[in-house]
């Protein structure tokens, strides 16, 4: 039984400064919804309950996140706003997490190391802070049931245009059964031309704990970063990996163009913005369209 996860969410941030000088990534919000709680709910909706996060020392506000705030349970409860007041005191009983301090940030194969003492000799999930799934709860429950029919190492991938695949890590795969691949090698960013396949790894891992010897064998990258990828090479050359296809939409919140599209596509499913907002597109590419057909 798999009955931990580790979120790293320690990482600078530097695509989205100066916002994030402050304030986590993790922590921006999705209308009114931060990307965090979404990876969050879609680990509890799948049975794991062992969140450990991986921290730097300005992330504190994702600890605030999860924990009971009295002043403002006290405040919600005075001004009569009870709906507010239950999904806040919902969000502060969510979990009982582990906050696990990753002193330098040297990649996220160090961040994930810096787990091992809560982790312990068991296999455990590993989910991106920055990733948001369509159908979460499908895709780890996949992930964990082919862990538990071949025991090992799971990894999720979903296709990507052809175009774009120097921006992902890359798998080489033979395709074992629908949707369930055999990892036959890994290329981190490689050109269209050098790319294996277009099947990009997704942000969601389940590691046996070998993966952690793995890491501790892994040399720094010429930044001085161990990375996850090298570590998972290492591990091919001893035990198999497995990949699960992810089917539906990944949203990637990790950059400032992404975010926003993941921001627009959420709202346009809300009732309570959703009009009003297509109403305000509208006026936007009515007046574009005005200054463009000016002579």
């Amino acid at each position: 039984m798999i009955r931990k996860a580790v979120l790293p969410v320690a990482g600078w941030g530097t695509r989205f400064l100066p916002a994030t000088k402050a304030m986590p990534k993790e922590m921006f919000p999705i209308i009114d919804k931060p990307v965090i709680q979404f990876i969050v709910e879609e680990l509890l909706e799948a049975g794991v309950e062992n969140i450990i996060f991986v921290t730097g020392r300005h992330k504190r506000p994702i600890e605030h996140h999860f924990d009971i705030n009295t002043d403002l349970e006290k405040h919600l409860e005075e001004v009569g706003k009870k709906e507010v007041l239950e999904n806040i005191r919902e969000i502060s009983h969510m979990i009982n997490p582990i906050y696990l301090r990753q002193k330098e940030q040297l990649g996220l194969g160090h961040a994930v190391l810096t787990a091992e003492p809560a982790v312990g000799n068991e296999p455990f999930l590993v989910s991106l802070g920055d990733i948001i799934l369509e159908k979460g709860k499908e895709v780890i429950e996949g992930m964990m049931e082919a862990h538990y029919r071949f025991g090992k190492s799971v990894i999720a991938l979903h296709e990507v245009d052809e175009r774009e695949v120097n921006k992902y890590g890359i798998a080489r795969v033979k395709e074992i059964e629908e949707g369930v691949y055999i990892v036959e090698d890994l290329v981190e960013k490689p050109s269209p031309e050098e790319a294996p396949s277009n099947l990009a790894i997704v942000g969601r891992y389940v590691f046996t704990p070998r993966i952690f010897d793995k890491l501790k064998e892994t040399k720094p990258d010429k930044g001085g970063e161990i990375q996850l990828t090298d570590a998972m090479r290492l591990l091919l050359e001893e035990e198999v990996i497995y990949a699960y296809r992810v089917d539906g939409r990944v949203y990637d919140t990790g950059n400032p163009v992404d975010y926003l599209k993941t921001v627009f596509e959420f709202a346009l499913r809300r009732e309570d913005v959703r009009e009003e907002l297509l109403t305000y597109i509208q006026e936007i590419l009515s007046k574009q369209t005005q200054l463009i057909d000016k002579p």
